[in-house]
């Protein structure tokens, strides 16, 4: 698929960093952030891209981090290519709309991670525990159902290929300090509950999300992506309905094909067939026009 970027290689640029996602470049006073077209599921990097998923991707977070800027800085510089420093011009085509000039912050090792609803590893930890990450919860949950209060649930940063881990507040504490985690705990609760309430204009259920954060000039600010459906579960309010899984506009569609071949959630990952690739890449466009009420600027 020719409208497909699955890996990038600006020779005369460092290289930081590659992500699960994103590759990341050193421009001296800059990091180049670049969103390619490669989809995890279960922590494994697919062999096909998704069309167009970077440049969905960049444009949700550039509406989301508009959107919070009121409660928390965020890292970017710009997102026009046109501003970007010289070295990168010969790379336009490739950067259009796919890419962030960023703030070199210094990351918080932790994954900033709020659930307002039940689902996923939160409901696995439930049905055993009666709790997620330690937090006791009301007895007779069932799947999908919204919590009394969203929760602050941490977990660690793993490297490609590993698993995050959920872990208690306690332990979140310890590996960045007690102020920081208070104040990264506050901004995620307050950047989810005011996406919430806009999500759920559009008619959008915001179940969950995961934020980072990092050090700039001294001050906590948020990084990376936001609120993505690569980072979050957004769900159709039409059709959701508590005890059972929801449709979600994100990579479900992979995830369910993975399951149905018996993925063992280990690379290598297997081929995904065209409609799969095609189903997922739509369910992408979807959700960025549903929540930002336009169409993937090209």
């Amino acid at each position: 698929m020719n409208n497909v970027v699955l890996d990038t290689n600006f020779e005369d640029i460092k290289l930081f960093k590659k992500g699960k996602v994103r590759d990341m470049y050193d421009l001296g006073d800059y990091y180049l952030m670049v969103s390619t077209d490669r989809l995890s599921a279960f922590d494994v990097i697919m062999n096909q891209g998704i069309p167009d998923k970077g440049k969905i991707l960049t444009q949700i977070s550039k509406f989301w981090f508009d959107y919070s800027k009121n409660i928390i800085d965020n890292h970017i510089v710009s997102t026009n290519v046109d501003e970007f420093p010289e070295v990168c011009k010969k790379y336009k085509d490739i950067l259009q709309g796919r890419s962030m000039l960023v703030k070199k912050a210094e990351l918080i090792p932790i994954e900033c991670i709020v659930r307002g609803y039940i689902t996923g590893s939160g409901l696995k930890d439930y049905q055993k525990t009666g709790m997620i990450c330690r937090i006791p919860l009301p007895e007779g949950l069932v799947e999908s159902e919204k919590l009394p209060e969203p929760i602050f649930t941490p977990s660690t940063k793993a490297e490609i290929g590993d698993h995050d881990e959920n872990i208690s507040a306690e332990q979140a504490e310890k590996i960045v300090g007690k102020e920081i985690f208070e104040e990264i705990k506050t901004k995620t609760l307050a950047v989810y509950k005011n996406a919430y309430k806009y999500a759920e204009s559009r008619g959008i259920i915001l179940a969950d999300t995961k934020m980072e954060f990092g050090i700039y000039d001294g001050k906590v600010i948020i990084i990376d992506e936001l609120l993505t459906p690569d980072s979050s579960r957004f769900w159709p309010m039409e059709s959701y309905e508590k005890g059972k899984t929801q449709s979600s506009y994100d990579k479900q569609y992979v995830r369910d094909y993975l399951e149905s071949v018996k993925f063992n959630k280990r690379p290598p990952a297997p081929d995904l067939p065209e409609d799969v690739i095609i189903n997922t890449s739509n369910k992408y466009k979807e959700a960025l026009y549903k929540l930002t009420g336009r169409n993937l600027e090209q």
